[in-house]
C-alpha cells in the first residue's frame, strides 16, 4: 500500500510530537537532578512519590518513575485514548532514562532556596508543559484526578490539589517540613509555567458585549483591530427588551485596545470576558493593532 502525501505528513507530525515530548522529558529530568533533588526539594505527583521512594530505598529514581506510572498509563489508555497513552509511555520512559543518565550531573544552584524553587519550578514546568502540549504526560496523577472527578462531585483541580497535599505530606517525612513547603512552592510555580506553555504566551480571549450601538461597535472593531464578530439576539430578563449581543475572539495582546474601543463607543456597555484555551479554523490570525 503506497503512502499518500497526507499520510506522510501525519506520520512526520507524530514523529515531531514524539521528539518534542522526549525533549520535554529530558528538560524535566535536568530540573529534577540538577536543581531540585540536590537541594532537598521534591516535585508533586507520582514523580514526588518516586523521589521519596528513591531516597528511602536507594533504588534509581528512573526505575521508580517507570514502575509507579504503569497503572496511570493504563488509566490514561482507558479514559483518554490510545495515542495519549503511547505518547505518555514515550514521555515517562524518556523521563526515567533522563534521570538515570543525569543522576550525577553537577548542581547548578545550591543553598539559595528562592532561586532553587523558582528556577527549578520554571524548568520542570517548561518540560512538562512541552510534553502536554504535544499530547503526552510525564506524571500520572492528573489522569487519576480526571477519573475521580467523573465519579465524585468535585472538580479535577480539587482532586489534583488534594492528591498533591498527600504527596507533600509524604515528602515531609524525608525532606522535613521545610523541604515539603519548598516542594509545594516549586510545584505551584511549575503548574503556572505548564499552563503558559500549553496555552501559549499570547492566548486568546472572548468578549461578549451588549451595547446600544452594536453596528458601530462591530465596524470599529473590524477597522481598528481587523477582527470580525458575530451577533446573537438576546432578551433582557426584566425589561424583555431585545439586544444584539456581540461575540468577538481576540488575541490576548489586543485586550487593552479592545477595552479602549468599547469605552470610546459606549462606556455603559455590558462586557463579559472569557479566557480561551485554543482557537482553530475561521479567519483567526494575528493582525497588526492600529
Amino acid at each position: 500500500m503506497s503512502l499518500t502525501k497526507q499520510n506522510i505528513m501525519i506520520m512526520l507530525k507524530k514523529i515531531l510530537r514524539a521528539i518534542l515530548i522526549m525533549i520535554g522529558a529530558f528538560i524535566t529530568a535536568y530540573g529534577l537532578e540538577a536543581i531540585l533533588i540536590p537541594n532537598n526539594v521534591s516535585d508533586g505527583g507520582v514523580t514526588g512519590l518516586s523521589i521519596v521512594g528513591s531516597q528511602l530505598t536507594g533504588l534509581p529514581l528512573g526505575i521508580l518513575i517507570a514502575l509507579l506510572n504503569i497503572p496511570f498509563i493504563f488509566l490514561g489508555y482507558k479514559q483518554i485514548g490510545k495515542s495519549f497513552a503511547i505518547n505518555s509511555i514515550i514521555g515517562i520512559a524518556s523521563l526515567a532514562f533522563g534521570t538515570s543518565i543525569m543522576r550525577h550531573i553537577p548542581t547548578i544552584i545550591e543553598g539559595d532556596t528562592l532561586l532553587v524553587t523558582v528556577i527549578g519550578g520554571i524548568v520542570i514546568g517548561f518540560g512538562m508543559g512541552l510534553a502536554l502540549r504535544n499530547g503526552g504526560a510525564l506524571d500520572g496523577i492528573d489522569m487519576l484526578a480526571v477519573l475521580l472527578s467523573r465519579k465524585l462531585p468535585f472538580g479535577t483541580s480539587d482532586f489534583i490539589l488534594f492528591l498533591n497535599l498527600f504527596v507533600f505530606i509524604v515528602v515531609s517525612t524525608v525532606f522535613g517540613l521545610r523541604g515539603a513547603f519548598l516542594s509545594g512552592i516549586a510545584y505551584f510555580i511549575a503548574s503556572k509555567v505548564i499552563q503558559t506553555v500549553e496555552e501559549g504566551l499570547s492566548g486568546s480571549k472572548t468578549f461578549k458585549i451588549i451595547t446600544n450601538k452594536p453596528e458601530l461597535m462591530v465596524e470599529t472593531i473590524r477597522d481598528r483591530l481587523g477582527r470580525s464578530a458575530t451577533y446573537n439576539l438576546v432578551e433582557g430578563g426584566y425589561s424583555n427588551e431585545q439586544f444584539k449581543e456581540i461575540t468577538c475572539v481576540i488575541n490576548r495582546l489586543e485586550d487593552s485596545k479592545m477595552k479602549e474601543i468599547i469605552y470610546e463607543i459606549d462606556n455603559q456597555a455590558f462586557v463579559a470576558v472569557y479566557d480561551v484555551a485554543e482557537v482553530r479554523g475561521g479567519n483567526f490570525k494575528k493582525r497588526n493593532i492600529h
